[in-house]
């Protein structure tokens, strides 16, 4: 890492200490912000590399805060939370997280899960880094995607997956391949169908080459079809 700015969003202290403390002990730089409406203004005054959020802060709640986020930067965002159930996991990813950690957690886990997050928004992808699928063209060394031309609104983790989909297109690829081309292989296969529905509603016309395989996974396809 090369001291990334990290925006920890934490309204109890005692964590936000740890965090802090094992953080700048691994050479990043930090903010800190204990409820929604003061982590916004850090946000759009410092710009952080990467938030760590924790979904139940005062003022503004923790989702909220990721919509408002989301609607204008794809800036990585790491949800931390004590609410572990799967409706608000899922919820967090399709509004666009990149990770989710519940608490109690390890702080080496955090540590690692930024640097992995951090990794895939500054495009360190395999080799090629073009791929042109019908009418879906992936970018990973202008970092973009594009559908018929227009720019696409797509985060790190939605370009690992259109990557990953990409290289075989027709091939059905299991939700665990998935979830390992997105360094996510710890996580429920689940995890895969929040990323993809919410992928799904920034691929515009081109969505319907995103295709469902039930039982195994997703492919990406060159002609636009019926949606699965």
């Amino acid at each position: 890492m090369n001291g990334e700015r990290i925006l920890i969003v934490e309204d109890e202290a005692r964590i936000a200490d740890t965090l802090e403390r094992y953080l700048r002990a691994e050479g990043f730089r930090t903010e800190r912000a204990s409820d929604g409406k003061q982590a916004l203004e850090i946000w759009r005054a410092t710009q952080p590399d990467l938030i760590l959020l924790d979904l139940m802060i005062p003022q503004i709640d923790g989702l909220e805060v990721l919509r408002i986020i989301r609607n204008s930067t794809q800036t990585p965002v790491i949800v931390v939370t004590a609410r572990v159930e799967e409706f608000d996991r899922l919820l967090g990813l399709e509004l666009g997280a990149d990770d989710y950690v519940s608490k109690p957690f390890s702080p080496r886990e955090v540590a690692a899960r930024v640097k992995a997050v951090l990794r895939r928004a500054q495009g360190h992808l395999r080799p090629p880094e073009h791929y042109q699928v019908g009418e879906l063209e992936i970018d990973l060394s202008a970092f973009l995607a594009r559908c018929r031309g227009q720019e696409l609104s797509v985060t790190p983790t939605h370009l690992h997956l259109l990557a990953a989909l990409a290289v075989q297109p027709g091939r059905a690829v299991s939700r665990h391949e998935l979830l390992d081309a997105i360094g996510e292989g710890f996580l429920d296969e689940r995890t895969v169908d929040a990323h993809i529905k919410n992928l799904r509603t920034r691929l515009g016309a081109c969505a319907n080459q995103l295709e469902t395989v039930r039982g195994v996974g997703y492919r990406l396809v060159a002609s636009l079809n019926a949606p699965a």
